[in-house]
C-alpha cells in the first residue's frame, strides 16, 4: 500500500515537470509574453517541445499590440515623396545665399583718366571742378602734382571711393555729376591773390611789376595791366633781391648749373636770379621756396609772357 502511494506521488511529480518544461503558459488575452511584457522574443518566447515529447501546441496568432512601442513602423512614403532628411537638406540649400553657392567674378578695375605727373587742359578742368566744391584751394595750373592728388583723395574719401589720389573713370564721372562746366575765368583766373597797387616805377614803359606783399606779378605796358599771375620768392637764406632791374637774358629751356634743376621760360634780371616757371611751385604751392628766383606756377601764362617780354624790359620788385 505504501509502495503504491509512493509510486502515485512520483508519477504526479513527473507529470507536473513535463508540463513546466514543454509548455508556455498563455496570458489571459492569449498573447505570447516577453520578458519585458512586449510580444515575442526574449526568455518568455514560445518554446519548441522537447525532442521525444511527441507533441506540440499550436501558437495562437498574435493580436495587435496596445503598446505603442510595439506597433509596426509607418509604411514607406509613396513614390515621389520627399523624405524628411532630403527636405531639410533642400531647405538649408534654399537658405544659403546664391553668392555663397556660386562666387561672382570680381568687378573690373576702373580705367585711369589722370594721374600724378600729367599736364593737360583736362587736369586744369579737374582742378577747377574740385575748386567749385571746396577740395582745391589753388589757381588751376594744368599740372597734376601732389596738391592735386591730395585734393582728389579728399574728394574720393568724402564720396565713399577708394582714396588713391588718382582720377579714375568712376571718380571723374562722380565729379562731373556734382559740378558744372568751368568758365574761362575759373580755368584761367588772373590770380588767386588780390593784386597789389602798382609801384610808381611800374607806370611807364614795359615793366614786370612784382609785389612781394601780394605775391603777384603784373605785366604792365604804359601803366596798363596786361596780365597777372601768382609768384613766390626765395627763402630767408636765399632772398630775392628788391629794386629796379632789366631783363638781360632769356632762356626758353634753361637748366640751373648750380642746382641742376629745370628753369623753363627763364628771364634773368640780376645775376643768377630770374623769373621762370616752377613745377615745384605748381605742385607744392607756397609750402616751398626758390633759391632767389621769382617762381611762376602757371605755365601757360608764363609761356605767353616769355613771348611778350624783350631783352631790356624793366623789372621792378618791391614790398
Amino acid at each position: 500500500m505504501l509502495r503504491t502511494s509512493a509510486l502515485r506521488r512520483g508519477l504526479a511529480a513527473a507529470a507536473v515537470l513535463a508540463v513546466g518544461v514543454g509548455c508556455t503558459a498563455q496570458p489571459t488575452d492569449g498573447r505570447p509574453a516577453g520578458a519585458d511584457g512586449k510580444s515575442g522574443g526574449g526568455a518568455g518566447a514560445v518554446a519548441t517541445p522537447g525532442a521525444g515529447s511527441g507533441t506540440s501546441l499550436p501558437s495562437a496568432p498574435p493580436r495587435p499590440s496596445k503598446n505603442p512601442a510595439a506597433r509596426p513602423t509607418a509604411a514607406p512614403s509613396p513614390s515621389g515623396s520627399v523624405s524628411p532628411s532630403a527636405s531639410a537638406s533642400a531647405s538649408a540649400s534654399a537658405r544659403t545665399p546664391s553668392s555663397a553657392r556660386t562666387p561672382s567674378p570680381g568687378a573690373a578695375k576702373p580705367r585711369t583718366v589722370m594721374a600724378s605727373g600729367a599736364e593737360s587742359d583736362q587736369v586744369r578742368e579737374l582742378q577747377a571742378r574740385l575748386r567749385q566744391i571746396g577740395h582745391f584751394d589753388r589757381t588751376p595750373t594744368g599740372y597734376y602734382g601732389t596738391l592735386t592728388a591730395t585734393a582728389v583723395s579728399s574728394f574720393q574719401g568724402k564720396r565713399g571711393l577708394s582714396r588713391t589720389g588718382t582720377t579714375d573713370s568712376v571718380t571723374w564721372q562722380k565729379l562731373l555729376t556734382m559740378t558744372r562746366k568751368p568758365t574761362g575765368a575759373e580755368l584761367w583766373p588772373p590770380t588767386e591773390r588780390p593784386v597789389a597797387e602798382p609801384d610808381p616805377r611800374c607806370l611807364k614803359g614795359r615793366v614786370l611789376c612784382i609785389s612781394k606783399n601780394s605775391r603777384t606779378l603784373s605785366w604792365m605796358v604804359d601803366g596798363t595791366r596786361v596780365s597777372t599771375m601768382d609768384v613766390r620768392f626765395g627763402s630767408e637764406y636765399t632772398p630775392t633781391r628788391e629794386g629796379t632791374f632789366t631783363v638781360y637774358w632769356k632762356s626758353r629751356h634753361h637748366v640751373s648749373t648750380l642746382y641742376d634743376t629745370a628753369m623753363p621760360y627763364a628771364m634773368f634780371f640780376s645775376g643768377g636770379q630770374a623769373v621762370h616757371y616752377s613745377a615745384d611751385f605748381a605742385a607744392r604751392g607756397y609750402s616751398g621756396a626758390s633759391h632767389g628766383c621769382v617762381n611762376v606756377r602757371d605755365e601757360a601764362k608764363i609761356a605767353d609772357l616769355f613771348v611778350e617780354v624783350k631783352t631790356g624790359d624793366k623789372v621792378v620788385i618791391y614790398w
